[in-house]
């Protein structure tokens, strides 16, 4: 699930993390630790979630039902809508408030979650990345954001509510009590931002070739937190990285986009008839039962549509049951494909949106992907139990119930890298798969990270493997997580860490515990007894709300195996306030300096060698040997493109060709170098100062960070920083400040206000000379390539067989 974020020349710092405590019986001995039970760290067992890992009798859990209607407009890029929402309380709790997200509160300047991270001040920068660290400071209001326009219960009667940055509560007229539902209407809109300008999951990709634009709406409407018996209400802020606690329910949606537009959206489309031309409706309706992709709208359509956008409108309705969210992609450049495949008797539609710059990749791979990754983790959980299964191609990689975001580009020839393409495999494969964990098996993502992200990385590289026993799978090995285990322990954290504060995100919620998995399946429990353990897992807990102790102890339960050990070791240390002001730098815009060297496009010096495993690990060997698995690329020829023969040396590459193209390629190639700034840039940075002060925490108590700064002319100004802002480096952080007025004085904590036992450490009166760093404008497209675009020579392009 991650994103695009243009090319940034700030060094961001590291900040470090809180976790789980590892409780130990015997701390100053040598024993009596390692393999004591995890009692004294997992939750009572009690009626609600049971000593086995099961849900108890009197388990239970909230439910929201939707019913939505949007427009998506193109030409003003926002989206309007309005929603009836049906919330039940099977709580044994009476709730006088109710909590929504509203994530997109993210983009908007004053009411973010306001997670500062420490902050340096740039060697050199752009405009636009000034101009972005000027607007966290949250003094001006962008203007983005959920804007809540009406909120009624279902009389039409007024709503009390208060939002608190991106989150939202509703007072009740009446409490709420146990068994009763309580319905309200509320309208909202908000702009839509450049997904790949200003980040996050949503927002819309612009192609500026053809004019057109991709939509991806994700977190698109005010939707219910999680009430839970574990923790109550899930309202952490979000910050744009821990993702998503969510209730279940059925949704109802109607979308007026374009009449153009091709929407693949979560759950059923209800009004195909009305939203397709009967040759498409005939087309989709041989897709059902098609054992390859089959296009439902085509090549030469989409680039058809690309040319001549309609002025009119159409509706596509959609219904979903049992799910808790809901997302949809919109463009008139989809291509649409899709398949048949069967699970547990049933049919699911598997299908793809994608634009023509992915066509080689998507309509070859895509939908079959989709089917795979549906089929494996069903045989590995619980059957698919959704009606359809969706993956777009949108420069990304996000997911939502029913439907996913990825990424992978070819070359403007159709070809593409090995690395391209094994990248599509991997993206498709995760996203599709995390409709199982969490989509289905619904962990607090925000809280557990690894619930979600480890557990789909397992089973993702289990579906690799049974692709093609080729494949170079990135995480699952135990080989593959070695240097990550190797760092100091300063730079590690427990997988049992909150989102928020993991410094080597990927590792930690990711490769770790899926490697754990694997190695637990592989070497301690063996593949009968761990697979046993892990379907129950998912059985007990499909469309339910598990922490980490049911999965614990379910896996024991089912296993007969005592695994608090292993737990303990791959997933679990009184301090005062003391905060320095160790130094601070000055700095002016240079506006005249020296220009820094062009950076031309990367391109591969040699042809790039087959991606294969350097050997071939546990999994792989069992799996080759095992005369029962039968890998989906030795079953499915279509799908052997030129890689799978390359990396078999079934075919070759003409060296001299390779030779001609890199030549003509450096030839050609533009370079990416920023341009002098402008005279209006000039008048607006000439007068500015820039400050980066550095911060220590002597005592070791995180503190919010009050600095008061003297100006020149006498007047003062006092910046709050978050206490999150050594949630990544507990001991030093910097900030970095652009400010209007020379600074003469710095004062941390003016009001004594944090029990500070140390104040001679606290001011700072004499600033030094004022350094320079280079101040240019950025390039026009000089961000590089999109996600999992195709860049440089590629062995297609000089294949021998040519």
């Amino acid at each position: 699930m991650k994103r695009i974020f243009t090319s940034v020349l700030f060094s961001l710092s590291i900040i470090g993390a809180a976790f789980a405590q590892d409780i130990q019986n015997n701390p100053g001995s040598n024993h009596g630790n390692k393999f004591e039970q995890l009692g004294t760290i997992l939750n009572t067992p009690n009626e609600q979630r049971t000593a086995s890992g099961a849900p108890g009798t009197k388990y239970w859990q909230q439910r929201a039902d939707y019913n939505i209607k949007c427009e998506l407009d193109e030409k003003n890029l926002k989206l309007t809508g309005s929603e009836t929402v049906t919330y039940f309380n099977n709580s044994p709790d009476p709730l006088t408030y109710i909590w929504l997200q509203l994530d997109e509160n993210e983009h908007n300047t004053l009411n973010n979650a306001n997670y500062q991270s420490s902050s340096s001040m740039p060697r050199f920068s752009t405009t636009q990345n000034i101009d972005r660290s000027a607007g966290r400071n949250g003094d001006v209001d962008n203007g983005l954001g959920d804007m809540i326009t009406k909120l009624t219960d279902a009389t039409g009667k007024k709503l009390s509510y208060t939002i608190n940055k991106t989150m939202m509560r509703i007072d009740l007229p009446t409490p709420l009590k146990p068994g009763a539902q309580f319905i309200f209407n509320l309208d909202w809109n908000y702009k839509i931002t450049d997904r790949l300008a200003i980040g996050g999951r949503g927002g819309y990709e612009y192609f500026p070739e053809d004019g057109n634009y991709l939509f991806t709406m994700t977190q698109w409407y005010p939707r219910l937190c999680v009430y839970s018996d574990f923790q109550g209400w899930q309202n952490h802020q979000f910050t744009g990285r821990g993702e998503f606690a969510l209730t279940f329910g059925n949704f109802h949606v109607q979308i007026t986009v374009p009449a153009d537009h091709v929407i693949g959206g979560t759950g059923e489309c209800i009004n195909y008839s009305a939203v397709l031309s009967p040759e498409k409706m005939a087309r989709y309706n041989r897709a059902k039962t098609a054992t390859a992709p089959v296009e439902i709208v085509t090549l030469a359509e989409a680039k058809k549509a690309e040319k001549a956008p309609s002025t009119a409108k159409k509706t596509w309705v959609f219904q979903a049951n049992n799910v808790r969210d809901f997302a949809f992609g919109s463009s008139r450049k989809f291509i649409w494909d899709g398949m048949g495949q069967k699970v547990a008797g049933k049919t699911v539609m598997c299908m793809s949106y994608y634009g023509k710059e992915a066509y080689n990749l998507y309509n070859k791979y895509s939908s079959r992907l989709v089917a795979h990754t549906v089929k494996t983790y069903s045989d590995f959980t619980i059957p698919y139990p959704y009606p359809v299964a969706q993956s777009v191609e949108a420069s990304n990689g996000m997911e939502y119930p029913m439907i996913c975001f990825n990424y992978g580009r070819t070359e403007k020839d159709g070809t593409y890298s090995e690395s391209t393409k094994n990248g599509m495999i991997g993206v498709v494969i995760h996203e599709v798969g995390h409709n199982f964990f969490p989509m289905i098996v619904n962990s607090d993502e925000r809280q557990w990270t690894w619930m979600d992200e480890g557990l789909n990385s397992f089973v993702e590289y289990l579906t690799e493997e049974l692709w093609d026993n080729k494949f170079p799978s990135k995480k699952g090995a135990a080989y593959t997580i070695v240097d990550y285990m190797k760092l100091p322990k300063n730079e590690l954290e427990p997988t049992m860490t909150n989102s928020e504060n993991i410094v080597r995100f990927g590792p930690n919620a990711y490769s770790k515990p899926a490697t754990a998995l694997n190695i637990l399946r592989e070497s301690i429990m063996g593949r009968k007894l761990f697979d046993y353990a892990f379907k129950e897992y998912a059985r007990r807990w499909a469309f339910k709300h598990p922490t980490p102790a049911d999965l614990f102890r379910t896996m024991e339960d089912a296993s007969g195996e005592d695994l608090d050990w292993f737990w303990r070791g791959w997933f679990y240390g009184t301090d005062p306030v003391d905060i320095s002001l160790d130094s601070v730098k000055y700095a002016k815009a240079d506006l005249d300096g020296k220009m820094p060297a062009a950076r031309r496009p990367n391109g591969a010096p040699k042809v790039a060698p087959a991606t294969v495993n350097s050997f071939e690990d546990l999994s792989k060997s069992r799996n080759k040997n095992d005369k029962n698995i039968k890998f989906l690329t030795d079953r499915d020829t279509a799908t052997q493109d030129f890689y799978w023969k390359y990396d078999r040396g079934l075919i070759g590459v003409d060296s001299a060709k390779f030779a001609s193209i890199m030549k003509t390629q450096a030839a050609n190639a533009q370079p990416n170098t920023p341009e002098a700034v402008t005279d209006a840039d000039r008048a607006k940075y000439a007068n500015k100062f820039f400050y980066e002060l550095s911060f220590s925490n002597k005592g070791g108590l995180v503190m919010p960070i009050i600095v008061e700064f003297t100006f020149k002319d006498g007047t003062k100004q006092v910046d709050r920083i978050p206490a999150q802002v050594w949630r990544l480096n507990e001991r030093s952080v910097s900030k970095f400040y652009i400010q209007d007025k020379e600074v003469t004085s710095i004062k941390l904590d003016p009001m004594r206000e944090t029990a500070d036992i140390d104040e001679s450490n606290n001011h700072w009166g004499k600033i030094p000379e004022p350094s320079k760093f280079q101040l240019f404008k950025q390039r026009a497209g000089g961000a590089g390539p999109v996600r999992g675009q195709s860049v440089g020579v590629n062995p297609m392009q000089v294949s021998a067989s040519k």
